[in-house]
């Protein structure tokens, strides 16, 4: 007895159906009816089926990996990712740390700046050396004015202490160092006083040694400042040399005052060539600090501090010139 639900045979169903040999119906996922596509290169394509194009050779673009990365919130392809470039700090300028209570190289870096700084200190350095070798001109060829001044020496004291003043609240106020008009007018009395002083000073020398110490003066100095702004030795650095030098000058000076006999001039002559060495020093030590390019320099508004500077050099050298070509006359 045959069951009822059993699908029909081969022969049932081809009659069913109409025709011979035909075959059950395909399963979806399989292939079509003569196989895979043909692909690349070689064989012949088939019939109603697309055939991919050939790729040429060399690197391709390829897709980005199902695990992309993330940057700045973006999904992008990690071959894309641009690179961080780091680069190797700068060294700090080592002078910018070392000030020695003066300002470090890098304050003149604009040469404009440089230049009028250095016009300005020159201009009133002339000025003051004009105003004082002018007044030890007067001392010392009017011979009413020479006569006047060796008999009141009190106006000799009065300006010394004058003189003194005025170069301590230059040295150490800076408001009235840089404050314009005020640090001129202080700057002027304190030529005068200085002047005056210096003149009082040649008044007791004859003519033609105070009129070559000057000559020499100007050359001895104008030679320094040239040879201080074209070499490249360091002034600046030798402050610690001219403190011993200058206590040197200072204990030989003061012991002097105790040794000292006037019929020995040999004391006077190394101590007015020992000061003439230290001031000539101090000299080009001072024109570097105005010219910069150092290792210490002055700030731009310190022209007064400058002019100053220079000034006290170029009286002192003349003085100890002085003191030696007076002994020499005498």
């Amino acid at each position: 007895m045959s069951n009822p639900s059993a699908p029909p045979t081969y022969d049932v169903a081809a009659d069913q159906k109409g025709y011979e040999g035909a075959p059950y119906p395909q399963a979806t996922g399989y292939p079509p009816v003569g196989g895979y596509p043909q692909t690349g290169y070689g064989g012949y394509p088939q019939s109603g089926t697309p055939q991919p194009q050939p790729q040429p050779y060399g690197n391709q673009p390829q897709p980005a990996p199902s695990s992309a990365v993330r940057y700045n919130g973006n999904q992008v392809n990690p071959l894309e990712v641009p690179a961080v470039v780091y680069s190797a700090p700068v060294a700090a300028d080592s002078s910018e740390s070392e000030n020695g209570g003066f300002s470090t190289g890098d304050t003149f870096s604009n040469k404009s700046v440089r230049r009028m700084f250095i016009r300005k200190v020159f201009i009133i350095l002339g000025i003051q050396l004009l105003v004082t070798f002018g007044i030890v001109a007067i001392f010392t060829l009017v011979d009413d004015v020479r006569v006047w001044v060796k008999d009141n020496p009190g106006f000799y004291y009065a300006s010394y202490g004058v003189f003194l003043v005025l170069y301590i609240v230059l040295i150490c106020v800076e408001n009235v160092r840089r404050k314009a008009p005020l640090n001129l007018i202080v700057l002027g009395i304190f030529t005068l006083s200085l002047a005056y002083m210096t003149g009082t000073i040649a008044a007791f020398y004859d003519v033609l040694t105070v009129m070559i110490t000057m000559g020499v003066t100007v050359l001895v100095c104008a030679g320094i400042i040239l040879f201080s702004m074209q070499t490249r030795f360091d002034f600046t650095k030798c402050s610690g040399v001219l403190f011993v030098l200058v206590w040197v000058l200072f204990m030989f000076g003061f012991i002097s005052i105790f040794t000292y006999d006037k019929g020995d001039v040999y004391i006077q002559v190394i101590y007015g060539c020992l000061g003439a060495l230290v001031f000539g020093l101090f000299l080009a030590f001072d024109t570097q600090l105005i010219m910069g390019s150092k290792r210490y320099e002055l700030d731009p508004e310190e022209y007064v501090f400058g002019a100053l500077t220079l000034y006290i050099d170029v009286i002192y050298i003349f003085l100890f010139l002085l003191s030696i070509f007076g002994v020499s006359s005498d």
